[in-house]
């Protein structure tokens, strides 16, 4: 299973990121962290607040509210905790929902993408893209498979020393991986199906950092912790990926690890509450170890989904894992289903 404000401290950031402050602390610490647990809650309805409402207005005061926050205090609340504004974090926000989307849904016209996160011309738009990514929109899109490419390539060769620490054997001799043009697979190898799922409403734990490793950690170290302790083993759990690691700085990559919850359930501190939305998805069965399925993940998108007749919406991309999952301890593999949501063209 793949597994802060600034001025508040490098210690805040772990809560920030879901950690457990109940972990292993003295219960004089705990009581000084508690008041954290309750900021990340507050802070995470904020950005749910925003990924929900990116095409409409976002003022500080609504968000003050939302925070319960008086609007003076949440902004230098949110500028601690981010690291950044909430103007430039609600402008990189907007602007890399919509690059993901440019890339992701081809048949939309620039202008539709421009207003569904809450630009009001195309023209203001393309000046606020090209100077976050140095080129326009319809630009962007049109090296959309290329910069795939590029990144699947690096993704193979990650997964590949990876595997060598392991196995030192040679690569082939008069093999090249230099170039973009690296050979892919005739088929996808993993059994891809499509599916009609109904929402479902999770209890989450947040990480904001990179994907990869600290994920596999945050699972460990965290999420697991905390949802035995609450009660909640033996449910289905899901890790969704808010961020593409293509476009969004990894530092700044939002990844939530979440157990179904009964409609009427109040989850522990620090947890928030997010309703999975249902529909249809392209789900992938994927089994392999934590260091494999970034690569899975971008295989799924880069090489299945061009070829699929089908384009992603805005709904969340997860990961879902099996109340048992088949977790084998000697070598770290796993099993669990990697979900698309999907429309047609």
């Amino acid at each position: 299973m793949a597994q802060p404000p600034r001025r508040l401290g490098r210690s805040p950031r772990n809560v920030r990121s879901g950690q457990n402050p109940d972990t292993g602390v003295a219960a004089g610490r705990r009581e000084r962290l508690a008041p954290l647990a309750a900021y990340t809650q507050r802070m995470n309805r904020v950005l749910d607040q925003i990924d929900a409402h990116l095409d409409a207005p976002l003022e500080v005061a609504q968000l003050a509210e939302v925070a319960h926050f008086s609007p003076f205090h949440f902004h230098r609340v949110f500028t601690a905790w981010m690291g950044e504004t909430l103007g430039d974090y609600l402008r990189r926000r907007r602007l890399e929902v919509a690059a993901a989307r440019l890339a992701g849904q081809r048949q939309t016209p620039v202008l539709h993408v421009a207003l569904s996160v809450g630009f009001g011309s195309g023209e203001a738009f393309a000046r606020a893209f090209k100077t976050h990514f140095g080129q326009t929109p319809s630009a962007w899109r049109a090296t959309t498979e290329q910069r795939w490419a590029e990144e699947l390539l690096q993704q193979r060769r990650k997964h590949d020393q990876v595997e060598r620490k392991f196995d030192q054997a040679p690569a082939a001799a008069g093999s090249d991986t230099s170039g973009v043009n690296h050979p892919t697979p005739t088929e996808f190898p993993m059994p891809v199906t499509l599916a009609t799922l109904p929402p479902v409403r999770i209890a989450y734990l947040r990480h904001i950092g990179p994907y990869g490793p600290s994920v596999e950690a945050f699972w460990r170290q965290a999420f697991f912790p905390w949802m035995h302790a609450n009660d909640l083993a033996g449910r289905v759990c899901y890790g969704i990926g808010h961020d593409d690691p293509g476009i969004t700085a990894p530092e700044n990559c939002r990844y939530d690890a979440g157990v179904e919850i009964a409609a009427d359930a109040t989850p522990g501190s620090p947890a928030g509450v997010a309703l999975l939305p249902g529909g249809r998805y392209a789900l992938a069965d994927y089994r392999g170890t934590g260091a494999g399925i970034g690569r899975a993940w971008s295989e799924f998108m880069r090489d299945w989904l061009p070829n699929s007749g089908l384009q992603i919406d805005s709904r969340p991309f997860f990961e879902r894992y099996p109340i048992n999952p088949d977790y084998n301890p000697a070598t770290g593999e796993f099993n669990c289903q990697l979900c698309i949501p999907v429309k047609p063209l």
